[in-house]
């Protein structure tokens, strides 16, 4: 199967390669021709993994022509990039191809879950299906080849099995799943609960409170995945209770490092003038709070967090404010 990888970041650079290793007929689609160069001549992307040596048989490319008789491409580009990215491949794509969105979020202004836009962005006579590569997994890991499991996730169970067996090997296994909803909806919103984890351990919070947020940050993650026909089940899995340790846990994840950039300054100021670095959380957020508000859905570590992003409170006035609220069971 022809593999084109559509984003030549960390995380795109770490799926190529895994598929190289495969023995897979792969190649990256990047726009920077020096990160393109830098893989082709060096076998390097000293950008994002400076001490790392890639696989030789790597390439890349600045030609998205490259897509045009692609069994499957494998979407690493963020969220606000899927619906312009898949618009312009659309017409370029001579076959039905296995479309693989690993991006974790929605459409920033239409609140779309992605393969909801992915679907609507290619034509029926180019989209076999799209399949959800997503789980706990950093691309500085995958990248050195540590062990780590990710789900498939796809309503067609041919083409999840496809990208399993395309990508799996003795350091990636991948499992495949049917619950397109609870899945996506699941790895988006755990990047907000990263950043809460992150803006606690700013403030100073250790072991407890991080085990603690997990616990009911899974509880939103259920409550909001199983509104909108979810599976409970799905939460106790990799893209659930998986990715948000992960994420909510490792000096990797982009979101708690902005949260810890927040909650040690105690205000958000700082980190709008000076990131310049994807953080899908802060649009997830956003998002999460509006339609949460909508449909009455209880989301208090999101809300305190949509707070502390778009209306200025400060994040030690919202850890208080959380651990205050009325009394309740558990369950």
């Amino acid at each position: 199967m022809k593999t084109v990888v559509i984003g030549s970041g960390s995380w795109g650079t770490a799926l190529a390669q895994t598929l190289a290793d495969n023995g897979q007929d792969v190649t990256i689609y990047g726009v920077n021709a020096a990160e393109v160069n830098d893989i082709n001549e060096n076998h390097k992307n000293s950008k994002y993994f400076s001490e790392t040596a890639l696989n030789p048989a790597l390439r890349a490319t600045t030609d998205l022509s490259v897509v045009k008789d692609a069994d499957v491409v494998v979407l690493a580009v963020p969220t606000i990039a899927i619906e312009p990215i898949c618009k312009e491949i659309d017409p370029l794509l001579t076959k039905k191809a296995i479309v693989v969105n690993v991006a974790k979020g929605f459409n920033p202004k239409t609140n779309e879950r992605l393969s909801d836009v992915i679907r609507r962005c290619i034509s029926p006579d180019h989209l076999s299906s799209v399949v959800s590569l997503i789980g706990p997994s950093h691309a500085e890991e995958v990248v050195i080849r540590q062990l780590t499991s990710i789900d498939a996730v796809s309503q067609n169970d041919a083409d999840a099995i496809a990208i399993q067996n395309l990508f799996s090997n003795k350091y990636l296994r991948i499992y495949t799943g049917n619950d397109e909803v609870g899945s996506e909806l699941g790895a988006a919103i755990k990047n907000v609960m990263a950043i809460a984890s992150g803006i606690l351990s700013g403030l100073g919070y250790g072991d407890n409170t991080r085990a603690a947020l997990i616990t009911r940050g899974l509880q939103e993650m259920i409550r909001y995945g199983t509104y909108f026909g979810g599976k409970e089940e799905t939460f106790i899995g990799l893209t659930g209770i998986g990715d948000l340790i992960v994420t909510c846990t490792s000096v990797h994840s982009r979101n708690f490092e902005a949260g810890h950039q927040i909650g040690s300054e105690n205000t958000v100021e700082n980190f709008f003038r000076d990131n310049t670095k994807t953080v899908e959380g802060v649009r997830t957020a956003k998002i999460v709070h509006e339609v949460a508000k909508e449909k009455g859905i209880d989301m208090p570590i999101c809300e305190e967090v949509y707070q502390i992003l778009y209306e200025g409170k400060e994040p030690k006035d919202c850890a208080n404010d959380l651990m205050i609220r009325k009394l309740k069971a558990e369950f």
